[in-house]
């Protein structure tokens, strides 16, 4: 502690000389500075209880003159190294009586007090400082102990989607591979597991039970009229996280996001709808903060019944042309719904058709890294769902292309392995009719890594929706007969993932060409950097919806799906294989989405099945004149 016996003006000088405080009054006072090591020193202040109780008026505020300071009186004069503020206090403090207990005279301290950026906008960023950040800048205890997650992006994401539609897709298309995590997997998942608590406004059409009989005129309660695409749920299979009901909803909003961001798809042209028949969740029966229906989920003619209404609906008042996206619907309802209504409405089904053909085209890209044709491949799939099943036909169709063999030919080069084990000819009469085609002669095998030494396959795909179930001891088998052994671990979101992008590189000992259907960071594995790849839908349903809505296609056809996949694949340059990357990176998903595009409707041209006509010359330039743009209107 030291006393310093200043004029005020020239105390003031000490914290530097652009500091210049008008201070009323001259003479002399006696100052207290107190100075710490680290340049950001203390304040010793006393309480004193004042007559009337509680604390004395320190300050000087109770008794300010027009001619005195009502201090605490802070101005800015310094920042640090990390652009925090330092301010400059001036305090007056009470009367120090002298030792004959007559003369009192006003005590000043002057320091420094760092503006902790908690306090400052310029530099506050809430829950998202870090542990570290927290402990460095002596944060602890002035912020809840909640460190931001992706979560709350996804609330801010969305908060500025319902503030400023243009402006959201705006920072989504230039800032796509940092958001896309945010808006869509893996976060979409926890939003949809949390959306009765995030939930602000409807962003999309509920039809409920309740409005059976009553469909067509819920859609046209919809505002807009010129609709284009509908993404549609019933929230029964969300990602790997099972039934969440009408919480499903965030499917739908965050895939015609995409649709828009990376498709280019008008934003107002697109309409999410969750179907509400009910949730078999039993947490979320009893959750009070649950905004769907409260009952069990509706079965058999009843749910057959308010579908066709909305599908007979939705043609009604929309047209022929409207494209009808399936999400995230139970296995035992998917396929019977893309089955019935395919050759009625241009239906698309993401987690059958989209999902195929993405990985369809890492698989064609792969050969340039593991050589061989499509045809000199084994495949087996831990998953035979949707996903599952789906790919695999879509490489038996895409084999059977290449090399003119019968489509029962091709399906022999594919193994399939579900919850009971791999699926073999002697299991055919327990089987559920989409797993029939892929029952083929061989022993029943139980475990995953007992079908892999005994198949020995070149490619390793996961659609399981259970995670960890890559070991390490299955990998290392497929290494143990593979120069680059392909794996593919494709479910969501993050922690329902096969195997982690580190364990792949690593186990494989850095052999393995990895792709996967979450986002992971690169892997340094003994000093080369790992970039691994991510089967994401999206590389493909913008892209695909596109197409068939600048074609005004009538009907979705599997020639279309392969057309897509080639397209994709096509996309990916000797820079990317140099990485070990199979797809192409995200930052050029609106270039990647127009070649797409083009692709589907060229084939819906020679299928006949386009209703715009004339075709355009150039389609790829015709479809990057049909995306919209998120720039900001002029208005008069």
């Amino acid at each position: 502690m030291i006393l310093l016996h200043r004029p005020k003006s020239q105390l003031l000088s000490l914290a530097g000389k652009s500091l210049a405080l008008l201070v009323s009054g001259g003479g002399e006072r006696k100052v207290r500075v107190a100075m710490a090591s680290n340049g950001v020193s203390g304040l010793d202040m006393e309480k004193k209880s004042g007559g009337g109780g509680g604390v004395e008026d320190i300050y000087g505020e109770d008794s300010a003159t027009e001619d005195q300071l009502v201090t605490p009186w802070t101005v800015s004069v310094a920042r640090d190294g990390f652009g925090f503020r330092y301010s400059l206090v001036l305090k007056a403090l009470y009367f120090i009586p002298e030792k004959d207990n007559t003369k009192k005279e006003k005590t000043y301290a002057l320091h420094w007090i760092r503006l902790y950026p908690v306090a400052d906008p310029h530099h506050n960023k809430g829950l998202a400082f870090t542990e570290n950040e927290r402990d460095a800048h002596y944060l602890r205890g002035l912020l809840p102990p909640a460190v931001l997650n992706r979560i709350f992006r996804y609330m801010a994401m969305m908060d500025l989607q319902e503030r400023n539609e243009r402006l959201f897709y705006k920072l989504l298309i230039d800032n796509v591979e940092e958001l896309l995590p945010v808006v869509y997997t893996p976060t979409v998942g926890e939003a949809c597991q949390k959306y009765g608590s995030i939930f602000r406004r409807p962003q999309g059409l509920y039809i409920s039970l309740k409005e059976k009989g009553k469909i067509l005129e819920v859609l046209k309660n919809w505002p807009e009229r010129s609709i284009q695409v509908i993404v549609v749920t019933d929230g029964e299979r969300i990602l790997g996280l099972g039934d969440l009901g009408c919480q499903g909803m965030g499917i739908p909003v965050g895939k015609l996001s995409l649709y828009t961001a990376l498709g280019g798809l008008r934003p107002s042209a697109c309409l999410p709808v969750t179907i509400d028949v009910g949730t078999n969740n039993e947490q979320l029966l009893k959750d009070e903060f649950y905004i769907g229906l409260k009952q069990r989920r509706a079965t058999g003619q009843e749910y057959a019944d308010l579908l066709h209404e909305f599908m007979c609906a939705v043609k009604q008042n929309y047209g022929e042309r409207v494209l009808i996206q399936f999400e995230d619907f139970a296995n035992h309802n998917a396929f019977e719904l893309l089955a019935k209504y395919s050759k009625t409405h241009l239906v698309f089904n993401d987690d059958i058709q989209g999902t195929a053909s993405v990985v369809l085209a890492g698989l064609i890209a792969s050969l340039k890294l593991v050589g061989g044709s499509l045809a000199e491949h084994t495949f087996l799939f831990l998953g035979a769902g949707e996903a599952g099943t789906g790919i695999a036909e879509l490489i038996a169709l895409e084999i059977s292309k290449q090399t003119k063999a019968p489509l029962e030919e091709t399906r022999k080069k594919i193994w399939l392995v579900d919850s009971k084990g791999l699926i073999v000819h002697s299991r055919m009469e327990s089987l559920q009719h989409f797993k029939k085609p892929w029952a083929h002669d061989h022993e029943p095998i139980r475990a995953l890594l007992d079908a892999v030494k005994s198949i020995k396959p070149t490619v390793l795909i996961g659609s399981s929706g259970v995670g960890k179930t890559f070991t390490k001891e299955v990998v290392e088998a497929m290494t143990s007969f593979n120069k680059k052994p392909l794996i593919l671990a494709l479910s969501n979101p993050t922690s329902q993932s096969e195997c982690t992008a580190e364990e792949a590189y690593t186990w494989s000992k850095g052999r393995a060409i990895f792709a996967s259907g979450s986002p992971f960071d690169p892997v340094e594995y003994n000093g080369k950097l790992f970039v691994p790849g991510q089967a994401n839908n999206a590389y493909i349903f913008p892209g695909f919806g596109l197409g068939l809505i600048m074609s005004g296609a009538i009907r979705v056809h599997d020639d279309m799906l392969l057309a897509a996949s080639e397209a994709l694949a096509a996309q990916v340059t000797q820079e990317n294989y140099d990485k070990g990357l199979i797809y192409p990176p995200f930052c050029n998903i609106r270039k990647i989405s127009a070649h797409i595009a083009a692709n589907v409707a060229a084939k819906a041209y020679q299928l006949g099945l386009a209703s715009r006509l004339p075709r355009p010359e150039h389609l790829v330039k015709y479809a990057e004149s049909c995306m919209y743009s998120p720039v900001y209107r002029s208005y008069r």
